[in-house]
Protein backbone atom coordinates (compact mmCIF):
# COMPACT_ATOMS: atom_id res chain seq x y z
CA UNK A 1 0.00 0.00 0.00
CA UNK A 2 1.29 3.41 -0.90
CA UNK A 3 1.71 6.48 1.17
CA UNK A 4 0.65 9.77 1.86
CA UNK A 5 2.67 12.57 3.30
CA UNK A 6 1.15 14.98 6.07
CA UNK A 7 2.20 18.46 6.21
CA UNK A 8 4.95 18.30 9.10
CA UNK A 9 7.04 15.52 8.86
CA UNK A 10 9.02 13.39 11.31
CA UNK A 11 12.63 14.45 11.93
CA UNK A 12 11.69 18.66 11.20
CA UNK A 13 12.34 20.78 14.02
CA UNK A 14 13.66 23.86 15.13
CA UNK A 15 14.48 25.91 18.36
CA UNK A 16 13.57 28.27 20.57
CA UNK A 17 14.11 31.17 23.00
CA UNK A 18 11.04 32.52 22.95
CA UNK A 19 8.00 30.71 24.44
CA UNK A 20 5.33 32.40 22.48
CA UNK A 21 6.92 31.44 19.57
CA UNK A 22 7.62 27.60 20.63
CA UNK A 23 4.31 27.30 21.11
CA UNK A 24 2.84 29.03 18.02
CA UNK A 25 5.24 26.37 16.51
CA UNK A 26 4.10 23.47 18.19
CA UNK A 27 0.07 25.28 17.25
CA UNK A 28 1.18 25.37 13.66
CA UNK A 29 2.44 21.60 13.88
CA UNK A 30 -0.90 19.88 15.32
CA UNK A 31 -3.22 22.09 13.66
CA UNK A 32 -2.15 21.59 10.05
CA UNK A 33 -1.42 17.54 10.89
CA UNK A 34 -4.88 16.89 12.54
CA UNK A 35 -6.47 18.86 9.71
CA UNK A 36 -4.94 16.96 7.22
CA UNK A 37 -6.24 13.78 8.78
CA UNK A 38 -9.24 15.22 9.12
CA UNK A 39 -9.14 15.74 5.50
CA UNK A 40 -8.12 12.23 4.22
CA UNK A 41 -10.67 10.55 6.13
CA UNK A 42 -13.38 12.48 4.11
CA UNK A 43 -11.78 11.48 1.28
CA UNK A 44 -12.25 7.95 2.43
CA UNK A 45 -15.87 8.57 2.77
CA UNK A 46 -16.63 9.86 -0.50
CA UNK A 47 -14.45 6.69 -2.06
CA UNK A 48 -10.82 8.35 -2.94
CA UNK A 49 -7.45 7.77 -0.99
CA UNK A 50 -8.92 4.04 -0.69
CA UNK A 51 -5.50 2.49 -1.96
CA UNK A 52 -3.72 4.94 0.52
CA UNK A 53 -2.16 4.58 3.83
CA UNK A 54 -2.85 8.48 6.03
CA UNK A 55 0.07 9.08 8.58
CA UNK A 56 0.73 11.98 10.90
CA UNK A 57 2.51 12.40 13.79
CA UNK A 58 2.32 14.69 17.02
CA UNK A 59 4.93 17.63 17.90
CA UNK A 60 6.90 17.64 20.53
CA UNK A 61 9.17 19.50 22.46
CA UNK A 62 12.38 18.83 24.06
CA UNK A 63 14.66 20.09 26.36
CA UNK A 64 18.90 19.38 26.46
CA UNK A 65 21.18 20.24 29.04
CA UNK A 66 24.72 19.50 29.85
CA UNK A 67 25.14 20.87 33.52
CA UNK A 68 22.50 20.33 36.63
CA UNK A 69 21.37 23.79 36.50
CA UNK A 70 21.07 25.14 40.04
CA UNK A 71 17.36 26.63 40.54
CA UNK A 72 15.21 27.93 43.37
CA UNK A 73 15.07 24.73 45.68
CA UNK A 74 11.69 26.02 46.37
CA UNK A 75 9.68 25.05 43.38
CA UNK A 76 8.00 21.83 42.65
CA UNK A 77 8.31 21.56 39.01
CA UNK A 78 9.75 23.29 36.01
CA UNK A 79 13.12 22.15 35.21
CA UNK A 80 14.71 18.82 34.71
CA UNK A 81 16.95 16.71 37.44
CA UNK A 82 20.36 16.46 35.80
CA UNK A 83 22.16 16.73 32.65
CA UNK A 84 20.51 15.10 29.15
CA UNK A 85 17.80 15.18 26.95
CA UNK A 86 14.03 15.24 28.01
CA UNK A 87 10.90 14.89 25.21
CA UNK A 88 7.87 14.84 25.42
CA UNK A 89 4.58 14.98 22.76
CA UNK A 90 2.00 17.50 22.71
CA UNK A 91 -1.53 17.82 21.66
CA UNK A 92 -4.54 20.16 21.54
CA UNK A 93 -2.33 23.37 21.94
CA UNK A 94 -5.84 25.56 21.72
CA UNK A 95 -7.17 23.43 24.84
CA UNK A 96 -3.45 23.63 26.97
CA UNK A 97 -1.99 26.87 26.11
CA UNK A 98 -1.82 28.56 29.02
CA UNK A 99 -0.36 25.61 30.53
CA UNK A 100 2.32 25.10 27.78
CA UNK A 101 3.23 28.65 28.08
CA UNK A 102 3.74 28.45 31.56
CA UNK A 103 5.87 25.12 31.31
CA UNK A 104 8.12 26.31 28.36
CA UNK A 105 8.60 29.92 30.54
CA UNK A 106 9.89 27.64 33.44
CA UNK A 107 11.91 25.50 31.60
CA UNK A 108 13.75 28.43 29.68
CA UNK A 109 14.12 30.78 32.72
CA UNK A 110 15.56 27.44 34.70
CA UNK A 111 18.39 26.49 32.03
CA UNK A 112 18.70 28.61 29.86
CA UNK A 113 19.06 26.81 26.80
CA UNK A 114 16.71 26.88 23.73
CA UNK A 115 13.98 24.40 23.20
CA UNK A 116 13.36 22.40 20.55
CA UNK A 117 10.43 21.70 18.89
CA UNK A 118 9.44 19.47 16.53
CA UNK A 119 7.56 16.39 14.96
CA UNK A 120 7.58 13.21 16.22
CA UNK A 121 7.57 9.71 15.43
CA UNK A 122 4.33 9.23 17.44
CA UNK A 123 1.41 8.42 14.80
CA UNK A 124 -1.48 10.81 16.04
CA UNK A 125 -4.99 7.83 16.15
CA UNK A 126 -7.74 9.10 13.45
CA UNK A 127 -9.98 9.34 16.10
CA UNK A 128 -7.60 11.86 17.99
CA UNK A 129 -7.89 14.07 15.02
CA UNK A 130 -11.24 15.03 15.89
CA UNK A 131 -11.73 17.30 19.11
CA UNK A 132 -15.33 17.03 19.53
CA UNK A 133 -14.87 13.14 19.83
CA UNK A 134 -16.61 11.73 16.47
CA UNK A 135 -17.32 8.54 16.37
CA UNK A 136 -15.28 8.25 12.72
CA UNK A 137 -17.06 4.61 11.98
CA UNK A 138 -20.63 5.23 12.80
CA UNK A 139 -20.18 7.34 9.36
CA UNK A 140 -19.13 4.61 7.06
CA UNK A 141 -20.49 1.35 5.68
CA UNK A 142 -19.27 -1.93 7.45
CA UNK A 143 -17.28 -2.90 4.96
CA UNK A 144 -15.06 0.48 4.58
CA UNK A 145 -15.41 0.66 8.44
CA UNK A 146 -13.33 -2.37 8.27
CA UNK A 147 -10.41 -0.71 6.49
CA UNK A 148 -9.84 1.97 8.79
CA UNK A 149 -6.85 -0.08 10.26
CA UNK A 150 -5.74 -0.21 7.03
CA UNK A 151 -5.90 2.88 6.11
CA UNK A 152 -5.16 5.29 9.37
CA UNK A 153 -3.22 4.71 12.83
CA UNK A 154 -6.12 3.90 15.85
CA UNK A 155 -5.70 4.57 19.65
CA UNK A 156 -2.73 2.00 20.69
CA UNK A 157 -3.37 1.47 24.47
CA UNK A 158 0.31 0.51 24.29
CA UNK A 159 1.14 3.67 24.28
CA UNK A 160 -1.38 5.10 26.75
CA UNK A 161 -0.27 3.51 29.89
CA UNK A 162 0.76 5.01 33.21
CA UNK A 163 4.24 4.20 33.32
CA UNK A 164 5.79 7.73 33.58
CA UNK A 165 2.95 8.50 36.25
CA UNK A 166 3.93 5.23 38.04
CA UNK A 167 7.79 5.56 38.59
CA UNK A 168 7.80 2.16 36.55
CA UNK A 169 9.13 3.53 33.14
CA UNK A 170 12.48 2.07 31.94
CA UNK A 171 14.51 4.12 29.56
CA UNK A 172 17.35 3.10 27.11
CA UNK A 173 20.92 5.59 27.77
CA UNK A 174 20.21 6.53 24.38
CA UNK A 175 17.20 7.69 24.56
CA UNK A 176 15.26 11.34 25.78
CA UNK A 177 13.60 11.15 29.19
CA UNK A 178 10.45 12.12 29.92
CA UNK A 179 9.38 15.73 29.73
CA UNK A 180 5.68 15.49 30.95
CA UNK A 181 3.79 13.16 33.13
CA UNK A 182 1.34 12.00 30.07
CA UNK A 183 2.28 11.95 26.71
CA UNK A 184 -0.10 13.39 23.91
CA UNK A 185 -2.16 9.72 22.72
CA UNK A 186 -2.62 9.50 26.82
CA UNK A 187 -3.85 13.20 27.13
CA UNK A 188 -6.14 12.59 24.03
CA UNK A 189 -7.62 9.37 25.40
CA UNK A 190 -8.33 11.00 28.69
CA UNK A 191 -10.14 14.33 26.62
CA UNK A 192 -12.64 10.97 25.03
CA UNK A 193 -13.02 9.66 28.17
CA UNK A 194 -14.36 13.21 29.86
CA UNK A 195 -16.64 13.86 27.08
CA UNK A 196 -18.12 10.61 28.04
CA UNK A 197 -18.35 10.05 31.44
CA UNK A 198 -19.14 14.07 32.18
CA UNK A 199 -21.13 14.64 29.27
CA UNK A 200 -19.40 18.35 29.10
CA UNK A 201 -16.33 19.33 26.79
CA UNK A 202 -13.09 18.79 27.79
CA UNK A 203 -12.46 22.84 28.08
CA UNK A 204 -15.05 23.52 30.64
CA UNK A 205 -13.07 22.10 33.16
CA UNK A 206 -11.08 24.23 35.87
CA UNK A 207 -8.30 23.89 37.86
CA UNK A 208 -10.22 23.49 41.24
CA UNK A 209 -12.25 20.47 41.29
CA UNK A 210 -14.96 19.17 43.73
CA UNK A 211 -16.12 15.33 43.98
CA UNK A 212 -18.76 14.27 45.65
CA UNK A 213 -20.96 11.01 45.98
CA UNK A 214 -24.39 12.59 46.82
CA UNK A 215 -26.45 14.32 44.19
CA UNK A 216 -27.84 17.36 46.87
CA UNK A 217 -24.50 18.75 46.57
CA UNK A 218 -24.85 18.79 42.93
CA UNK A 219 -28.09 20.10 42.85
CA UNK A 220 -27.29 23.21 45.59
CA UNK A 221 -24.36 23.94 43.08
CA UNK A 222 -26.79 24.16 40.06
CA UNK A 223 -28.79 26.55 42.15
CA UNK A 224 -25.34 28.68 43.30
CA UNK A 225 -24.00 28.75 40.03
CA UNK A 226 -27.39 30.22 38.70
CA UNK A 227 -27.15 32.66 41.01
CA UNK A 228 -23.89 33.58 40.61
CA UNK A 229 -24.58 34.26 36.86
CA UNK A 230 -26.86 37.08 37.95
CA UNK A 231 -24.51 38.24 40.76
CA UNK A 232 -22.87 41.71 39.72
CA UNK A 233 -19.91 40.96 41.96
CA UNK A 234 -18.60 37.71 40.75
CA UNK A 235 -15.59 37.37 38.24
CA UNK A 236 -17.20 33.79 37.15
CA UNK A 237 -18.10 34.49 33.85
CA UNK A 238 -20.17 31.48 32.84
CA UNK A 239 -22.03 28.14 34.66
CA UNK A 240 -21.67 24.80 32.11
CA UNK A 241 -23.81 21.81 32.51
CA UNK A 242 -24.58 18.48 31.20
CA UNK A 243 -24.85 18.75 27.12
CA UNK A 244 -22.51 21.68 27.34
CA UNK A 245 -25.55 23.67 28.33
CA UNK A 246 -24.12 27.54 28.88
CA UNK A 247 -24.75 29.90 30.62
CA UNK A 248 -23.17 33.00 30.15
CA UNK A 249 -23.31 35.90 33.31
CA UNK A 250 -25.75 38.39 32.77
CA UNK A 251 -23.17 41.47 32.11
CA UNK A 252 -22.26 39.66 28.82
CA UNK A 253 -26.01 40.18 27.41
CA UNK A 254 -25.99 37.01 25.47
CA UNK A 255 -28.58 34.23 25.71
CA UNK A 256 -27.70 30.76 27.41
CA UNK A 257 -27.23 28.00 24.54
CA UNK A 258 -26.60 24.42 24.52
CA UNK A 259 -29.23 21.52 25.40
CA UNK A 260 -29.49 19.39 28.39
CA UNK A 261 -28.47 16.06 28.16
CA UNK A 262 -31.30 13.80 27.44
CA UNK A 263 -30.08 11.60 30.27
CA UNK A 264 -27.07 12.33 32.85
CA UNK A 265 -24.28 10.36 32.18
CA UNK A 266 -21.90 8.07 34.69
CA UNK A 267 -20.99 11.06 36.56
CA UNK A 268 -22.34 14.32 35.79
CA UNK A 269 -19.68 17.44 35.50
CA UNK A 270 -20.91 21.03 36.58
CA UNK A 271 -18.54 24.02 35.79
CA UNK A 272 -18.47 27.38 36.86
CA UNK A 273 -15.68 29.37 34.37
CA UNK A 274 -13.43 32.11 34.98
CA UNK A 275 -11.30 32.83 31.74
CA UNK A 276 -8.02 31.68 32.90
CA UNK A 277 -9.66 28.31 34.12
CA UNK A 278 -9.25 29.23 37.65
CA UNK A 279 -12.69 28.61 38.37
CA UNK A 280 -15.12 25.64 40.07
CA UNK A 281 -15.52 21.87 38.15
CA UNK A 282 -17.81 20.29 40.89
CA UNK A 283 -18.59 16.14 39.95
CA UNK A 284 -20.65 13.52 41.16
CA UNK A 285 -19.01 10.55 41.57
CA UNK A 286 -21.60 8.06 42.45
CA UNK A 287 -20.56 5.58 44.94
CA UNK A 288 -17.74 3.60 44.96
CA UNK A 289 -14.05 3.23 44.76
CA UNK A 290 -14.22 2.03 40.73
CA UNK A 291 -15.91 5.87 40.00
CA UNK A 292 -13.18 7.71 42.30
CA UNK A 293 -9.91 5.94 40.61
CA UNK A 294 -11.98 6.39 36.95
CA UNK A 295 -12.68 9.51 36.67
CA UNK A 296 -9.69 10.86 38.50
CA UNK A 297 -7.52 8.97 35.95
CA UNK A 298 -8.40 11.37 33.00
CA UNK A 299 -9.22 14.75 35.06
CA UNK A 300 -5.60 14.34 35.91
CA UNK A 301 -4.46 14.84 32.31
CA UNK A 302 -6.28 19.00 32.42
CA UNK A 303 -3.46 19.30 35.26
CA UNK A 304 -5.68 20.68 38.18
CA UNK A 305 -4.37 23.16 40.61
CA UNK A 306 -6.52 20.99 44.06
CA UNK A 307 -9.10 18.53 44.14
CA UNK A 308 -11.23 17.57 46.96
CA UNK A 309 -13.73 15.08 47.98
CA UNK A 310 -16.84 16.53 49.60
CA UNK A 311 -19.42 13.79 50.63
CA UNK A 312 -20.93 11.75 53.56
CA UNK A 313 -19.24 9.05 55.72
CA UNK A 314 -20.24 6.93 58.53
CA UNK A 315 -18.73 8.16 61.90
CA UNK A 316 -16.92 5.81 63.90
CA UNK A 317 -16.71 7.43 67.42
CA UNK A 318 -19.67 7.64 69.65
CA UNK A 319 -18.55 11.43 70.69
CA UNK A 320 -19.48 12.08 66.75
CA UNK A 321 -23.27 13.62 65.95
CA UNK A 322 -24.71 13.60 62.83
CA UNK A 323 -23.69 16.40 60.80
CA UNK A 324 -20.09 16.40 62.69
CA UNK A 325 -17.20 16.85 60.08
CA UNK A 326 -14.41 14.81 59.26
CA UNK A 327 -10.88 16.32 58.11
CA UNK A 328 -9.25 14.01 56.70
CA UNK A 329 -5.39 13.28 57.75
CA UNK A 330 -4.47 9.84 56.78
CA UNK A 331 -6.45 7.37 55.05
CA UNK A 332 -7.01 3.42 55.14
CA UNK A 333 -7.16 2.05 51.97
CA UNK A 334 -9.17 -0.94 51.88
CA UNK A 335 -10.43 0.32 48.13
CA UNK A 336 -7.84 -1.53 46.35
CA UNK A 337 -8.38 -0.33 42.90
CA UNK A 338 -5.14 1.35 43.24
CA UNK A 339 -3.26 -1.41 44.64
CA UNK A 340 -1.18 -2.07 41.82
CA UNK A 341 -0.26 1.32 40.61
CA UNK A 342 0.25 2.94 43.92
CA UNK A 343 1.59 -0.38 46.53
CA UNK A 344 -0.06 -0.12 49.77
CA UNK A 345 3.38 0.50 51.44
CA UNK A 346 3.32 4.33 50.09
CA UNK A 347 2.03 6.54 52.54
CA UNK A 348 -0.47 9.74 51.50
CA UNK A 349 1.11 12.57 53.35
CA UNK A 350 -1.58 15.40 54.78
CA UNK A 351 -0.95 18.17 52.52
CA UNK A 352 -0.66 21.37 55.13
CA UNK A 353 -2.01 24.03 52.77
CA UNK A 354 -5.09 22.28 51.95
CA UNK A 355 -5.73 20.98 55.45
CA UNK A 356 -5.42 24.63 56.61
CA UNK A 357 -7.65 26.26 54.02
CA UNK A 358 -10.23 23.34 54.86
CA UNK A 359 -10.15 24.18 58.07
CA UNK A 360 -10.19 27.64 57.92
CA UNK A 361 -13.27 27.43 55.54
CA UNK A 362 -14.85 25.54 58.44
CA UNK A 363 -13.84 28.14 61.27
CA UNK A 364 -15.41 31.45 59.11
CA UNK A 365 -18.92 29.35 57.74
CA UNK A 366 -19.86 28.10 61.18
CA UNK A 367 -17.80 30.88 63.52
CA UNK A 368 -16.34 28.17 65.64
CA UNK A 369 -12.33 28.48 66.20
CA UNK A 370 -9.84 26.99 68.75
CA UNK A 371 -11.28 24.46 70.96
CA UNK A 372 -14.84 25.50 70.04
CA UNK A 373 -14.35 23.91 66.72
CA UNK A 374 -13.54 20.60 68.23
CA UNK A 375 -17.51 20.53 68.69
CA UNK A 376 -18.60 20.27 65.17
CA UNK A 377 -14.96 18.82 63.32
CA UNK A 378 -12.72 16.21 63.99
CA UNK A 379 -9.13 15.33 62.34
CA UNK A 380 -8.49 12.45 61.95
CA UNK A 381 -8.34 8.69 59.60
CA UNK A 382 -10.40 7.73 57.08
CA UNK A 383 -11.55 4.20 56.00
CA UNK A 384 -12.38 3.77 52.59
CA UNK A 385 -13.71 0.56 51.67
CA UNK A 386 -15.06 -1.29 48.41
CA UNK A 387 -17.96 -2.50 50.30
CA UNK A 388 -20.72 -1.21 50.81
CA UNK A 389 -22.33 -3.57 53.16
CA UNK A 390 -19.36 -3.44 55.68
CA UNK A 391 -21.65 -3.38 58.61
CA UNK A 392 -22.84 -6.47 57.80
CA UNK A 393 -19.52 -8.59 58.35
CA UNK A 394 -19.34 -9.91 61.94
CA UNK A 395 -19.34 -7.30 64.25
CA UNK A 396 -15.75 -7.32 65.91
CA UNK A 397 -14.05 -7.99 62.91
CA UNK A 398 -14.55 -3.88 61.21
CA UNK A 399 -14.67 -2.58 65.24
CA UNK A 400 -10.94 -4.46 65.71
CA UNK A 401 -9.44 -3.05 62.24
CA UNK A 402 -11.14 0.55 62.29
CA UNK A 403 -10.00 0.86 66.01
CA UNK A 404 -6.24 -0.48 65.61
CA UNK A 405 -6.13 2.09 62.43
CA UNK A 406 -7.52 5.19 64.83
CA UNK A 407 -10.13 5.89 61.94
CA UNK A 408 -13.12 7.92 62.61
CA UNK A 409 -14.97 7.74 59.84
CA UNK A 410 -15.74 5.03 56.62
CA UNK A 411 -16.80 5.94 52.95
CA UNK A 412 -16.30 4.40 49.34
CA UNK A 413 -13.66 6.63 47.94
CA UNK A 414 -11.66 9.36 49.59
CA UNK A 415 -8.66 7.15 50.02
CA UNK A 416 -9.20 6.59 46.08
CA UNK A 417 -9.34 10.46 45.15
CA UNK A 418 -6.30 11.17 47.34
CA UNK A 419 -4.23 8.48 46.38
CA UNK A 420 -4.74 8.84 42.32
CA UNK A 421 -3.98 12.68 43.51
CA UNK A 422 -0.65 11.41 45.15
CA UNK A 423 0.39 9.61 42.09
CA UNK A 424 -0.48 12.36 39.37
CA UNK A 425 1.12 15.35 41.69
CA UNK A 426 -2.64 16.87 42.01
CA UNK A 427 -3.15 18.04 45.48
CA UNK A 428 -5.93 16.40 47.49
CA UNK A 429 -7.96 16.81 50.28
CA UNK A 430 -11.45 15.37 52.06
CA UNK A 431 -13.73 16.76 54.03
CA UNK A 432 -16.54 14.67 55.17
CA UNK A 433 -19.76 14.81 56.77
CA UNK A 434 -21.40 12.64 59.15
CA UNK A 435 -24.58 11.18 57.95
CA UNK A 436 -24.53 7.67 60.05
CA UNK A 437 -22.99 5.77 63.17
CA UNK A 438 -23.90 2.04 62.21
CA UNK A 439 -21.49 1.24 65.54
CA UNK A 440 -23.70 2.57 67.36
CA UNK A 441 -27.38 1.85 66.40
CA UNK A 442 -27.54 4.95 64.30
CA UNK A 443 -27.89 3.99 60.88
CA UNK A 444 -29.19 5.30 57.93
CA UNK A 445 -32.89 5.58 57.09
CA UNK A 446 -34.71 6.97 54.48
CA UNK A 447 -37.07 10.15 56.85
CA UNK A 448 -33.97 10.65 58.64
CA UNK A 449 -31.59 10.79 55.97
CA UNK A 450 -33.90 13.35 54.15
CA UNK A 451 -33.92 15.49 56.90
CA UNK A 452 -30.25 15.32 57.67
CA UNK A 453 -29.89 16.16 53.93
CA UNK A 454 -32.19 19.49 53.85
CA UNK A 455 -30.06 21.07 56.78
CA UNK A 456 -26.56 20.15 56.52
CA UNK A 457 -25.82 20.00 52.49
CA UNK A 458 -25.62 23.66 51.87
CA UNK A 459 -23.29 24.75 54.85
CA UNK A 460 -21.18 21.55 53.49
CA UNK A 461 -21.01 22.94 50.40
CA UNK A 462 -19.90 26.48 51.33
CA UNK A 463 -17.49 25.13 53.06
CA UNK A 464 -15.68 23.32 50.27
CA UNK A 465 -16.52 26.49 47.86
CA UNK A 466 -14.65 28.58 50.29
CA UNK A 467 -11.78 26.28 50.95
CA UNK A 468 -11.22 26.25 47.30
CA UNK A 469 -11.34 30.12 46.92
CA UNK A 470 -8.38 30.07 49.65
CA UNK A 471 -6.35 27.42 47.86
CA UNK A 472 -7.05 29.87 45.05
CA UNK A 473 -6.27 32.89 46.77
CA UNK A 474 -2.78 31.62 48.28
CA UNK A 475 -0.83 31.17 45.18
CA UNK A 476 -0.02 28.08 43.64
CA UNK A 477 3.92 28.61 44.55
CA UNK A 478 2.52 27.58 47.97
CA UNK A 479 -0.29 25.11 47.00
CA UNK A 480 2.09 22.99 44.53
CA UNK A 481 3.99 20.82 47.14
CA UNK A 482 7.33 19.23 46.74
CA UNK A 483 5.69 16.15 48.95
CA UNK A 484 3.98 15.50 45.54
CA UNK A 485 7.53 14.88 43.62
CA UNK A 486 9.51 11.86 43.13
CA UNK A 487 13.53 11.63 42.61
CA UNK A 488 14.46 12.02 38.89
CA UNK A 489 10.41 13.71 38.66
CA UNK A 490 9.79 15.51 35.50
CA UNK A 491 9.81 19.44 34.62
CA UNK A 492 5.86 19.74 33.94
CA UNK A 493 3.44 20.41 36.38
Amino acid sequence: MTSVTAPFLPGYSQSYQDPDAALARVGEIYQANTAWLRERFQALVRGQGAVERSSACYPYVQVSTQRATRVDTRLSYGFVPGPGAYHTTLTRPDLFEGYYREQFKLLLASHQVPLEVGVSQQPIPLHFAFPDGIHVEGRLEPEVAGRLTEQFHLPDLQVMDDRIVNGTLSVAMDQPRPLALFTAPRVDFSLQRLRHYTATSPEHFQNYVIFTNYQFYIDEFIRYGHRLMQDPQTDFSAFVEPGDQFTPHRCFDQAPRGTPAARLPQMPAYHLLRPDRSGLTMVNIGVGPSNAKTITDHIAVMRPHAWLMLGHCAGLRNTQRLGDYVLAHGYVRDDHVLDDDLPLWVPLPALAEVQQALEGAVERITGLSGYALKEVMRTGTVATVDDRNWELRHYLEPMRRFSQSRAIAVDMESATIAANGFRFRVPYGTLLCVSDKPLHGQIKLPGMADDFYRRQVNQHLEIGLLAMELLRGNGLERLHSRKLRSFAEVAFQ
